[in-house]
């Protein structure tokens, strides 16, 4: 089993993104989207899924969607200009089957921050 996870930071008071709703999505080689699971932070802004992609191409695109825009809007954070941005998008490929895989975020109303650590 591939292990995915995330730990979403609020950047604009440096605590912890709980409760932040994300979609995993296989894109499959005709670009068509597949569902694979909904889920949501936990209050320390951490999620982790398992994931059986063993029958999965190495190459599968995968995208995690991150809601940043409900969560920001349920914070009441007072803002200079408009948001624009309501999902974070992450794509990427996990093309071993049996790994971790972990993509932390710093998230704030207009721009994000992301990296991978295994």
């Amino acid at each position: 089993m591939a292990i995915l996870t995330s730990h979403f930071l609020n950047g604009t008071d440096g605590t912890h993104a709980g409760d932040v709703g994300v979609t995993l999505v296989r894109i499959n080689a005709d670009d068509q989207r597949t569902k694979l699971l909904e889920s949501r932070s936990d209050g320390d802004g951490r999620f982790r899924l398992e994931l059986d992609i063993a029958a999965d191409a190495p190459a599968t695109r995968y995208e995690l969607v991150i809601d940043s825009g409900t969560y920001f809007a349920g914070r009441g954070i007072p803002q200079a200009g408009m948001t624009i941005m309501r999902e974070i998008v992450l794509r990427f490929e996990m093309p071993d089957p049996s790994a971790q895989y972990h993509m932390p975020v710093i998230i704030s109303p207009n721009n994000y921050s992301t990296w991978w650590s295994s």
